[in-house]
């Protein structure tokens, strides 16, 4: 990760080099791009979904997202043919690693019990809202209580693996777990600039949301007070809200080309979801969360681009 601007360490992050865009270790062990970035975003709303189980708050949340996110970049980072977003039969692995991880770190410290019974019911084929585990959608009637419940023995495996795999996002990421986030530093702008229409703030800090499922990865890309800035160009336009004249943007050290660029991301990130979920829907098609159905996908790309 390239090393943040050393006066403002704080409101700043480590980004991603383009070497560690380029080839991950995914890449690397034959994942194909587009199945990679489905993965990954599947794992990002499992973190997110996961996190509002948990009552954690938003910005536990988005740290946990650029941490998941941060632990595939590069060579080094990494590999779905390695690890998964869950392990086979037991709710645990990167993204619930992460998740407990940051939450640990923070004010609002969760039990490997806690994450692990959400993680249960999240991954439940019978049980889950999500729509790339459940492919029915959340269930009308309770199910099963069974289908969603750890029993004792398994609770125990699942809590060595979430152990395990934190210590592994730890050694990968080099202890770095420091995540800025964007949102307060929009909030900031958004008075320095005099708006006080609570509109246009709501729809900033959604669009700052929604940018943690991009699959431009703009969160591990650009500084959050770019990322502040493109939110707010977009949620004053979408509001109707004048801003100064001039190129405004360019007082808090953002350029016309990387403004641009973040504006066009964020717009595409609700296009990308929805191809997304267009891609895996159908009977058989599901986004392969653990190492095996990884494995599968990839053979059977292989095998229908060589038409066996």
């Amino acid at each position: 990760m390239a090393p943040p601007n050393p006066g403002l360490t704080h409101l700043s992050n480590a980004l991603a080099t383009p070497e560690q865009l380029s080839a991950s270790s995914s890449s690397i062990d034959g994942v194909p791009s587009d199945l990679e970035a489905s993965i990954r975003c599947a794992g990002t709303q499992l973190t997110q979904a996961a996190g509002v189980l948990l009552h954690l708050s938003q910005d536990i949340i988005a740290q946990a997202i650029v941490i998941f996110t941060r632990f595939w970049l590069g060579a080094d980072g990494g590999s779905l043919r390695i690890y998964s977003v869950k392990v086979n039969k037991l709710p645990s692995d990167v993204s619930a690693a992460a998740l407990y991880l940051t939450a640990k770190l923070s004010f609002q410290p969760t039990s490997p019990r806690s994450v692990l019974n959400v993680y249960t019911l999240l991954l439940s084929q019978e049980a889950s809202p999500l729509w790339f585990v459940n492919p029915h959608g959340a269930p009308k009637q309770p199910p099963s209580a069974d289908s969603y419940t750890l029993t004792e023995g398994g609770y125990q495996s699942a809590r060595l693996v979430l152990l395990r795999i934190e210590s592994v996002i730890l050694r990968t990421l080099s202890f770095d777990t420091h995540v800025a986030l964007p949102h307060t530093i929009a909030l900031t702008y958004l008075q320095t600039l005099g708006v006080t229409d609570s509109a246009v703030s709501r729809r900033t800090v959604e669009y700052l949301n929604s940018a943690l499922f991009s699959p431009q990865l703009l969160y591990v890309t650009h500084q959050p007070n770019a990322l502040a800035v493109a939110a707010i160009y977009l949620a004053s336009r979408e509001q109707g809200c004048k801003l100064v004249d001039g190129e405004w943007w360019e007082v808090f050290d953002v350029d016309r080309e990387e403004l641009g660029f973040l504006v066009v991301g964020m717009k595409s990130t609700e296009g990308f979801m929805r191809a997304e979920t267009e891609k895996w829907k159908g009977p058989g098609k599901t986004i392969p969360l653990v190492v095996e159905e990884v494995d599968a996908e990839i053979e059977r790309s292989r095998m229908m681009q060589e038409g066996e």
